[in-house]
């Protein structure tokens, strides 16, 4: 499967917030085709430092999600380098000017892509991981007669207090750095990218894995070999792009919309999706008690626990193959 995608131009795109994003950009992949009933499309938001290319780790021939059966649209959120972000924004959005992006933001440009574009009617599944299945709890409320089915995985309705404070720590150790200059940086703040990536390495796996040395899974001989390597991973990054996802992840929140004006509950009671949540047991920050909330108030909803000392990590494609059979049945579960 090749890198090469397609852009859906959204022109002016005006935004929660109140700005506008000039010149907006979508970008996004499809896989399959659609079939003559339209009652065969999934799409796949992308997670934090996910692009069309991760989600392929997803799906595949024979999986629960198959390009052979399904229309698959795979959308590069805002914020990822690849569709509008500000690495990629001419001025006056550039860089450090670049607006405040929310999810309602991201759902609306991908409703506006699968209706205007694709020509779609109706989505048969949303799913995806950490900030993927916070986009698909988004779409379940944001357009509840348009999704037959949600399976948000490792990720949550609203973002909790406890996740955001952890999202403030890596924040806070990538803006540290003087070379950041408040987004302003002319060379890319190294230093600021090595502790981002170090800090949230902690956070990433459970206190198990690291007690169980099972880093050596992923080839690595010791703790510290785990660290260089998230280092050198949050290099490849943008450090204005890494922290214009992780604000909009810390505003997630399916009722900050007008339908709902904050009312949290009436959001949940709203979807009509048949639900299946999954959560890690050992999350540390998108956690199975914040899930349990949600899900009691989603009229069609399931939450499914799935046991593994991967944590968040559990589903990042090619870490654990069971988590990989027990996503694909529930996905089956939802589609079939």
């Amino acid at each position: 499967m090749s890198d090469n995608y397609q852009t859906f131009n959204l022109g002016s795109f005006a935004l929660a917030s109140g700005a506008t994003l000039p010149d907006a950009k979508l970008a996004y992949k499809t896989y399959g085709a659609l079939n003559s009933r339209g009652d065969n499309v999934v799409l796949l938001p992308t997670f934090y430092t996910g692009s069309h290319i991760r989600n392929e780790g997803f799906f595949g021939p024979g999986r629960a999600i198959d390009p052979a059966r399904h229309y698959i649209v795979s959308v590069n959120m805002f914020g990822n380098g690849i569709s509008s972000s500000p690495s990629n924004t001419p001025a006056p959005c550039d860089g450090a000017n670049f607006p405040d992006i929310c999810l309602y933001d991201n759902v609306a440009a991908q409703y506006r892509l699968v209706t205007e574009v694709l020509g779609v009617d109706q989505i048969a599944l949303v799913t995806g991981w950490s900030m993927a299945g916070c986009q698909s709890f988004q779409w379940g409320a944001q357009y509840p007669d348009f999704v037959k089915a949600i399976l948000p995985f490792c990720g949550s309705a609203k973002t909790s207090e406890h996740n955001i404070v952890f999202l403030e720590g890596v924040k806070a150790a990538l803006t540290a750095d003087a070379v950041y200059d408040n987004g302003n940086y002319q060379t890319p703040p190294v230093k600021g990218l090595k502790a981002f990536g170090r800090v949230y390495a902690g956070w990433a796996f459970s206190q198990t894995f690291f007690r169980e040395q099972m880093y050596r899974l992923k080839g690595f001989s010791s703790a510290e070999e785990l660290l260089q390597d998230w280092e050198a991973d949050h290099l490849e990054w943008d450090a204005n792009d890494l922290l214009c996802k992780l604000k909009t992840w810390q505003a997630g929140d399916i009722s900050a919309q007008p339908a709902y004006a904050g009312d949290f509950i009436a959001a949940l009671n709203a979807i009509k999706a048949k639900t299946i949540v999954i959560v890690c047991d050992n999350d540390l920050y998108f956690r199975p008690e914040d899930n349990q909330i949600e899900i009691a108030h989603i009229p069609n909803g399931e939450l499914r626990i799935y046991e593994s000392p991967w944590g968040h990590c559990v589903a990042s494609p090619g870490n654990d193959p069971e988590f990989e059979r027990y996503l694909d049945q529930a996905i089956r579960e939802l589609l079939d």
